[in-house]
């Protein structure tokens, strides 16, 4: 017969779990210390970077595009408040400069979205943005060095204030959209049709994506009461546009 375990082997055994236990959160300790060591090190040479670099990183977007990603590599995000409210890791570092830098353009995306709202329904591509903004600049004598990923940035900026700007992709082209409204699928498979042809037209849908007439017809009325696509009557059959092809096609 099998001699049932006794109290001593019952205490030995809870000891040595103890024990384990212990030294699982002895090395996890270790372990999480080292981590923020590392990351105290990454922190450290990444100030010190910035300070060396600080003018390269506002006038070059290329540098700062870089910048940016070297700060997702090690977890900052560099418009992200920090815990002790003095602003963004940027903020900190570079004497608001670049913070600065994007909620000014921030600022400008929004006048270039407001202001063009009546011609695309709040759909603007974030190239077309740029291009608005550099020619703006052009005008008024100024020197503006911006590129895509700044616009983007610029957009994400602004999520903390609950602005509704959001980036949105169709097909192969980024898009911010201005106004809260989602597109339901149906509308997005048309933009980004009209994205990749330039405008669609009622046939076209029907044969291609084998909608009835009445679906056809929703759609393309939904999206011209949105401002979000522009009818072209002079044609054989009426064609509809994506305002951005069509600033494109008379410049």
């Amino acid at each position: 017969m099998q001699k049932g375990v006794g109290l001593g082997a019952l205490t030995r055994n809870s000891r040595t779990n103890e024990q384990y236990a212990l030294y699982g959160e002895r090395l996890q300790k270790s372990q999480l210390d080292k981590l923020n060591t590392q990351l105290s090190v990454f922190q450290a040479a990444l100030l010190e970077f910035s300070h060396t670099h600080a003018k390269d990183i506002r006038s070059n977007p290329e540098f700062r595009a870089e910048f940016a990603r070297m700060c997702t590599a090690i977890g900052v995000d560099p418009l992200a408040s920090s815990s002790n409210k003095k602003g963004s890791f940027w903020a900190e570092m570079l004497g608001t400069s670049v913070n600065d830098f994007y909620f000014e353009l921030a600022v400008r995306v929004v006048e270039v979205c407001r202001r063009t709202r009546d011609e695309n329904g709040g759909l603007i591509a974030v190239a077309e943005v740029k291009d608005r903004i550099m020619k703006l600049d052009e005008k008024i004598g100024g020197t503006s060095d911006v590129s895509e990923d700044d616009i983007l940035r610029a957009v994400e900026s602004l999520k903390p204030l609950g602005s509704g700007f959001t980036v949105i992709e169709l097909g192969r082209r980024q898009m911010i959209r201005s106004v809260p409204k989602e597109l339901n699928t149906d509308q997005s498979i048309v933009m980004e049709a009209i994205q990749v042809l330039g405008f669609v037209t009622h046939s076209m849908l029907r044969d291609n994506l084998e909608w009835d007439r009445a679906r056809v017809q929703t759609v393309v009325d939904d999206l011209l009461s949105d401002s979000l696509v522009w009818v072209d009557a002079q044609a054989d059959e009426k064609e509809y546009w994506a305002p951005t092809f069509i600033s494109n096609i008379n410049k």
